[in-house]
């Protein structure tokens, strides 16, 4: 805080504390209604204050994934961290993936790869990629079962990350097998 900030806050310390001693001496014979009030307006004031601060929370609250599948075209709400996600399910397990146009291929954290069934400890990092954080080691896999919201889709060939990852990407290697990507306010359309 600024020196002004702190000399203003005081002020309306000050000013607050000097008209709460006025209305206490001038209502001293209703002190007991008066803390009535006093505690009904600070319970007032304690509801729009969080109300008001959740408002954000409350008003982006959207389930994890609502996918909308029509007409071959499946419709993603953005999330509260401003990405979309997807799950699909692999070897009969659900993950899910945030949807990233940036990368090239489908790119599993280890963790999730051990949740297919895989061990990330004993593949082979043979390959590299370039992320935010630098180079980190890749290892290839072919995935055979693979489904979306329980259709089969194509075999996939994925990427282990040696590094640490807070989710699985889903790149364009997969995006390509729509036809159409649309971005329209806060939902993105995949197209077959």
């Amino acid at each position: 805080m600024q020196p002004e900030d702190i000399a203003r806050a005081v002020g309306l310390m000050a000013l607050a504390a000097a008209i709460g001693a006025s209305l206490l001496i001038s209502q001293r014979r209703a002190l007991g209604r008066m803390a009535q009030w006093a505690a009904t307006w600070g319970l007032i004031f304690v509801g729009v204050a969080l109300a008001y601060g959740l408002w954000s929370d409350i008003r982006l609250t959207r389930p994890q994934q609502a996918v909308l599948i029509q007409n071959s075209m499946i419709t993603l709400p953005r999330q509260r961290d401003g990405h979309f996600y997807l799950t699909l399910g692999l070897n009969d397990t659900p993950v899910t993936f945030m949807i990233d146009t940036g990368a090239s291929d489908v790119v599993l954290s280890r963790k999730d790869a051990r949740r297919i069934g895989l061990d990330p400890d004993a593949l082979a990092y043979y390959g590299s990629a370039a992320t935010a954080n630098g180079r980190v080691s890749t290892a290839r896999v072919d995935l055979a079962t693979v489904t979306l919201e329980g259709a089969p889709e194509q075999p996939l060939t994925a990427w282990v990350n040696d590094g640490a990852m807070p989710h699985s990407l889903l790149g364009m290697r997969f995006l390509e097998r729509f036809s159409k990507i649309e971005l329209m306010g806060d939902r993105m359309i995949l197209q077959r």
